[in-house]
């Protein structure tokens, strides 16, 4: 996620506080999956008891009247015994429920709780199907999923929660799955979504396009849109197709995206291969505060620039591709876009002189109490998109100076091949970066992530970085 730039230049002088919630209690019932797994951040947040394959949701969407009808099947493993368990939901009407094709009971409870009774228990171990179908008004969530469009179309975006507004899953980093979209939208619109576009056909007065994320997705990084955009089709040298879309209004992007190759490139040159099957991007025309990095087709807002697009596509790496154990590691998305964006591009692609650029910054704010209040390796609960975008690059470009370019670009590389599909921690990144290092980083790492002021000298300018 990258923030519009007068929210990023009034983080540092007005910062949120919240606090954290209660850790959730374990359900009582030994055989009913939990309710939540317990991120400090977010303890409701998934649910226990299974493990998602994959989702093959199925809507129909009438912009006019904002009517939303879905079907949702997941593919699942349970991991214990399963008397009943939860999916989190939070859209419109829950008709019928069914397990295995059998009926199922359900009832809805909490903020997004959806829980489910099959009529035969589930055992350990075992694949099953949990088919939802829902159907009402979807609800504009301005910016927290669902979210209209000035055009009269709508598009589901937000972090970190989006996907529970428009379809049920198990929302967390923790459950990565495949997913296959199928939308019905009158004709004149279009619809577009995450991977590859497997289908686009037009019968009568209704357009039906499918769309198929192959490599594992998380909920927040799955989105739909549906408007009556305009097309870029571009692709890599290697074939893979760069597929973006323009709404109504948003055509002014359009020659910042011809540079989508060109910015993949570099990121790959950077990270390691691009990990996904397609790109490209989905430029809205609603006034949201934030563009988000959806997988291979990122949603950007219309005051979206060169850096904006290059942070989103660094997430593809860094966040999508490898996504946080928890909330609290958020810096691993936050810092290393933020980084590609705000120091490697200007740096490689534009000669920038980034060391200078540090040292500006740090003047800049070295004396200012509330730029260093929020920690980078645990900002908070209501607090995780703050100091990851401001601080967070000047802690990887100190960690690289401190490390030298060739082990700094070595070790990231492959942290993140290590990872590519999968999840990551803060504490798992700094225990793999002092496995390349002869020097004990524990100061290092515990002043720039740990604390709340500025790391000493030593730390600051590592490397000469003082000029």
């Amino acid at each position: 996620m990258r923030l519009s730039g007068w929210i990023s230049a009034a983080v540092v002088g007005a910062l949120v506080t919240a606090a954290v919630p209660a850790a959730a209690e374990p359900p009582p019932d030994p055989i009913t999956g939990s309710s939540g797994l317990g991120d400090p951040y977010y303890p409701e947040d998934g649910n226990g008891g299974y493990d998602v394959r994959h989702y093959d949701v199925t809507i129909d969407y009438d912009p006019p009247s904002h009517q939303l009808t879905g079907s949702a099947r997941i593919d699942a493993v349970s991991t214990q015994a399963l008397r009943a368990f939860n999916l989190d939901f939070a859209g419109p009407d829950v008709r019928v429920v069914s397990v295995n094709n059998l009926p199922a009971a359900f009832h809805r409870n909490g903020a997004h709780e959806l829980t489910v009774t099959p009529l035969l228990p589930l055992l350990p171990g075992l694949p099953f199907t949990v088919t939802v179908d829902y159907a009402g008004p979807a609800v504009n969530t301005e910016g927290e999923g669902w979210t209209f469009a000035p055009s009269g179309g709508a598009f589901a975006a937000g972090e970190p929660h989006s996907a529970t507004t428009w379809y049920p899953l198990n929302d967390t980093p923790l459950d990565k799955a495949t997913f296959a979209l199928h939308a019905t939208v009158p004709a004149e619109w279009e619809v577009v979504s995450n991977g590859l576009r497997t289908q686009d056909v037009v019968q009568g007065e209704r357009r039906t396009v499918s769309w198929e994320a192959r490599q594992p997705v998380l909920g927040y990084l799955t989105t739909v849109a549906i408007d009556k955009f305009s097309f870029l089709d571009q692709q890599r040298a290697d074939g893979t197709p760069l597929i973006s879309a323009f709404a109504p209004g948003a055509e002014r992007n359009r020659e910042t995206e011809q540079r989508l190759p060109e910015i993949l490139d570099f990121i790959e040159s950077l990270y390691g291969p691009y990990p996904f099957d397609s790109s490209g991007g989905i430029y809205v025309d609603a006034d949201i505060m934030f563009s988000l990095e959806t997988q291979t087709r990122p949603i950007y807002a219309p005051w979206t620039d060169l850096p904006t697009v290059v942070h989103e596509l660094a997430h593809q790496w860094w966040g999508d591709s490898v996504s946080v154990r928890q909330w609290s590691d958020i810096c691993l998305n936050e810092c290393f876009a933020s980084y590609t964006a705000d120091y490697l591009w200007p740096e490689h692609k534009e000669g920038k002189n980034v060391d200078q650029q540090y040292r500006e910054t740090i003047q800049k704010f070295l004396g200012n109490s509330e730029f260093w209040q929020i920690s980078l390796g645990n900002p908070g609960a209501g607090t995780e998109f703050t100091s990851v975008y401001y601080r967070g690059p000047l802690f990887l470009h100190a960690l690289r100076k401190q490390l030298g370019d060739d082990v700094f670009f070595a070790a990231v590389r492959e942290f993140n091949a290590r990872h590519v599909y999968g999840n990551a921690s803060m504490p798992e990144f700094r225990t793999f970066v002092q496995s390349k290092s002869p020097t004990d980083l524990t100061g290092f790492f515990d002043a720039w992530l740990d604390q709340t002021a500025p790391p000493p000298e030593e730390y600051l300018f590592p490397g000469g970085l003082r000029g």
